[in-house]
């Protein structure tokens, strides 16, 4: 049991950690605090009379790691608003679900022992690809443009989670066209604030992938909507 209570508080604080480094923290932040208070319920599990069944932590993790790896996939392929919810979670769900496999090992007949095995490492090979798509690949730059467009609508401008911050993180080499609207909301961002000189740095690199004819109307006037009501507030 209490492997299992160190796997799920670990991997809680880890996410957590790694969850303020995400342009949506929210997301990553709400796994971690379930990862927390699931470590928590199998803590105090312990102290109860009756005891717990061996198989209850490993059934917790693959439910949870599970539904944390469907989830964070539509997260992470589709919104593209987080990737650390599909890998932690995947590790759960390899941790749980071949758990119990090992507990019903000794029981199974030969061709279900054959099927387990495929069926382990069929998530071991799925694990490793979301640790890739997720850890190794990171955040893409469509996602901090969209967080940085929110901080801009929310007003939070400046400070490491303002949305100069996030824009200067929205480059992508394969997008250029992610990288002029980056440039272009800076642009409109700096001028709202009066800082001309950064402004001029932006357009010289507005300049290099198209100008403003590369920049969608409807986003520049959606940037310039939000910093309208800024200034109305």
């Amino acid at each position: 049991m209490m492997f299992w209570i160190v796997l799920f508080l670990g991997l809680g604080l880890v996410v957590l950690y790694y969850s303020r480094h995400q342009p949506f923290p929210e997301i990553s932040g709400r796994f971690a605090l379930l990862l927390l208070v699931a470590g928590g319920m199998l803590w105090l599990s312990t102290t109860a009379p009756r005891e717990t069944g061996e198989s209850v932590p490993a059934v917790v993790a693959t439910v949870v790691g599970g539904a944390a790896v469907v989830i964070g996939v539509i997260q992470m392929s589709m919104l593209k608003n987080d990737v650390i919810v599909a890998p932690f979670g995947g590790v759960l769900l390899c941790m749980g679900a071949i758990s119990l496999m090992v507990e019903r090992w000794a029981g199974m007949e030969q061709t279900e022992q054959i099927g387990s095995f495929a069926i382990a490492s069929l998530l071991v090979m799925l694990e490793i690809y979301l640790a890739f798509r997720g850890l190794v690949i990171g955040v893409q730059g469509i996602s901090w443009s969209k967080s940085g467009l929110r901080q801009v609508r929310r007003g939070l401008i400046h400070g490491p989670n303002g949305a100069i911050s996030h824009f200067e993180r929205s480059w992508d080499m394969e997008n250029p066209w992610i990288d002029a609207m980056s440039h272009a909301a800076l642009i409109l961002i700096h001028r709202h604030a009066g800082d001309s000189e950064a402004e001029a740095e932006h357009v010289v690199e507005l300049e290099k992938v198209g100008g403003w004819e590369s920049v969608d109307q409807s986003w520049i006037e959606t940037i310039e909507e939000a910093l309208g009501q800024i200034r109305a507030a």
